[in-house]
């Protein structure tokens, strides 16, 4: 009789498109038969399954999941682990600690994925979380996508250095063509400044449109946000105002977004918190400069040369590291092209491949865990 392939658990406190849930579809296309996944998104959102392959072994289970009802949902995921007895269980970020909780007396090898945190963490860490992370994930494999997170679960959380798996996300550099961008910066046009992310509080795009207005004053120039999110409203509505008004557009989301770089004369990133932002790798790989407020790994991903144009959480600070991106062709050329050399040499998505490949296939007896 065949072996089956090992059956993982995924779970999301959401599964609408983000860092996190496109990372997981990558490499579920890229493992495809050789694994089997379930995968739970704690709030039933599961917008992101549009990225997966139609041949890939996944279900999409629906759990009572109350909210408020602790003690009740602890019960309803160790009977659902009992029950199904994936080989792994892999939970992402604060919003599925439950599930780590209710693993705490060992159903199944488990690993944690913490990509970022909330607005409500963006200056400090809540010291409730901080104690949760720290009895609960100290017999977990922790990974983590950037040197600042790998810092925190050191110094703050004070988990095993052994447990912790520092795996940079890496993306297909093929998708991406730098040269033909190349070509519209001689174009004549004028520069255009892209920026991709949800539409949320914490990506603060509001800081962007006044940055923009700023650095750009009377000079032609557009800009361009893909995305989409509670905050689109407010900002189209600012996006109406003197200075902005018809220089301001607004795709709403795109399914495969790597398409939209080829577009942008520089990319823009205006986010209160971040760890090693997707969209900063895609911008890079397609041979973009990269303007953004100097969070979480930017300043490691990017390019030596690019460093000088990160800035503080203000918008005329960022506003002023824009302003010379936007004047200058040769520049943005000189930086985009440092960009994608470096994208090439440190975020290839086969290295990312080989590491994960290393924590969904190790078998039960070969994890530290047991």
């Amino acid at each position: 009789m065949t072996e089956q392939p090992p059956l993982i658990l995924h779970v999301f406190p959401t599964f609408a498109t983000g860092g996190a849930q496109v990372r997981f579809a990558t490499l579920a296309n890229h493992f495809g038969r050789r694994l089997r996944h379930l995968v739970i998104a704690m709030d039933g959102v599961q917008t992101c399954r549009k990225r997966l392959r139609d041949d890939i072994d996944i279900e999409f289970p629906i759990l009572d999941i109350r909210k408020g009802d602790t003690l009740g949902n602890l019960r309803r995921f160790r009977r659902f682990l009992r029950n199904r007895r994936p080989s792994l269980l892999v939970t992402s970020n604060w919003g599925s600690i439950e599930w780590a909780i209710a693993n705490a007396v060992p159903v199944v090898r488990h690993v944690h994925m913490e990509d970022g945190f909330g607005p409500e963490e963006r200056e400090r860490q809540i010291a409730r979380r901080v104690w949760t992370r720290r009895l609960f994930l100290a017999r977990s494999t922790v990974m983590l996508p950037s040197r600042t997170l790998l810092r925190i679960a050191t110094e703050t959380w004070r988990l095993n250095p052994g447990r912790l798996r520092y795996i940079p996300n890496g993306i297909d550099l093929d998708r991406f063509r730098p040269a033909e961008r190349a070509e519209a910066d001689r174009s004549g046009r004028e520069p255009v400044i892209g920026t991709v992310a949800a539409l949320r509080a914490e990506k603060n795009v509001g800081r962007l449109l006044r940055a923009f207005r700023l650095a750009a004053g009377d000079a032609p120039a557009r800009l361009v946000v893909v995305g989409d999110g509670p905050e689109r409203g407010a900002l189209e509505a600012l996006a109406q105002e003197p200075g902005l008004a018809g220089r301001v557009h607004f795709t709403g989301h795109v399914d495969a977004p790597h398409c939209m770089y080829e577009d942008f004369d520089l990319f823009a990133l205006s986010s209160d918190t971040e760890q090693m932002p997707l969209s900063v790798l895609e911008a890079m790989a397609a041979g973009l400069p990269v303007a953004s407020t100097d969070v979480g790994d930017v300043r490691f991903m990017v390019a030596r040369e690019n460093t000088a144009f990160l800035s503080s959480c203000d918008d005329a600070a960022l506003a002023e590291v824009i302003r010379p991106l936007l004047q200058d062709a040769g520049v943005r050329q000189r930086i985009g092209t440092a960009n994608r050399a470096k994208a090439e040499r440190e975020y290839d998505e086969q290295t990312m491949f080989h590491a994960w490949g290393g924590l969904l296939q190790a078998s039960p007896s070969s994890s530290a865990e047991h």
